[in-house]
C-alpha cells in the first residue's frame, strides 16, 4: 500500500524543528548549554517535551545540528582546495588563516556564544569534540600539504605541523583574540597568519 504523502504535513513538520532548534540555540547561548532543560526548549519554542524529541532529537543531537552548518561550511571545502592547489607554503597559510577567520566570522554568534567557555555535560563535549575532529582533519590537509612541499622548518614532523596549526588557526586562538581580547578579526588573522609562518616555515 503507498503511503500518503502530505506536502503540507511535511511543511508542518519541518517548521517546527525549525523552531525547536532556533529556540534551543537562543536558550544555549543566553544561558549555557548545560543549564538548559528540554522542558525548557519545548516551552520556548510552544511544542509538548515529547515533540521536541521526536522531531529534533535530545540536547546533543540538537546541539549537532546548530553546529553543522558552521563544521561542513562551503568556505571549509574552497580553503582546502586552494591550499592544496598552491605552491607556495606561505601562501597556503594565509589561506587557511583567511579560510578559519571566515568560518568564525559567519559563525561567530553561535560558536563563541555556545562553546568559548566549554560545555560541562558529557552529551555536549562528545559533540564537541567531534566537531574539533573535523577541525583538525581539515589542518590535517594543509599539514599534509607543507610537507609534500619540504616546507617545515627541520625540527618540525608532520605531527608537530599539526599542533602548530592547530594552536595558532585553531578555535581557541580565535576566541581569545578576537572574544576575549577584543581583537577585529582582521587583525587577528594578520598576526596569526604571519606567527604560523614564523613557526612553521623554513626560512625563504
Amino acid at each position: 500500500m503507498n503511503r500518503y504523502h502530505s506536502p503540507r504535513r511535511a511543511d508542518a513538520a519541518a517548521d517546527t524543528r525549525r523552531a525547536i532548534i532556533g529556540a534551543a540555540r537562543d536558550l544555549f547561548t543566553a544561558h549555557g548549554y548545560t543549564a538548559v532543560t528540554v522542558s525548557q526548549i519545548a516551552k520556548a519554542a510552544q511544542v509538548a517535551v515529547q515533540t521536541v524529541y521526536s522531531s529534533a532529537g535530545g540536547k546533543a543531537a540538537i546541539l549537532a545540528e546548530i553546529l553543522a552548518p558552521a563544521v561542513h561550511d562551503r568556505r571549509v571545502t574552497a580553503t582546502l582546495k586552494a591550499a592544496v592547489a598552491a605552491t607556495d607554503p606561505r601562501e597556503i597559510v594565509d589561506i587557511t588563516a583567511s579560510g578559519t577567520r571566515a568560518t568564525h566570522e559567519r559563525h561567530w554568534d553561535v560558536l563563541f556564544g555556545l562553546l568559548h567557555g566549554g560545555l560541562g555535560e558529557a552529551s555536549g563535549v562528545e559533540v564537541t569534540e567531534e566537531a574539533n575532529g573535523e577541525y583538525l582533519n581539515a589542518l590535517a590537509v594543509v599539514a599534509d600539504r607543507l610537507v609534500k612541499l619540504d616546507a617545515l622548518r627541520p625540527e618540525l614532523d608532520r605531527a608537530s605541523a599539526l599542533d602548530v596549526l592547530w594552536f595558532y588557526l585553531g578555535q581557541r586562538s580565535w576566541f581569545l583574540l578576537v572574544g576575549e581580547r577584543g581583537w577585529d578579526f582582521e587583525r587577528a588573522e594578520r598576526w596569526l597568519a604571519a606567527s604560523a609562518k614564523e613557526a612553521l616555515l623554513k626560512e625563504p
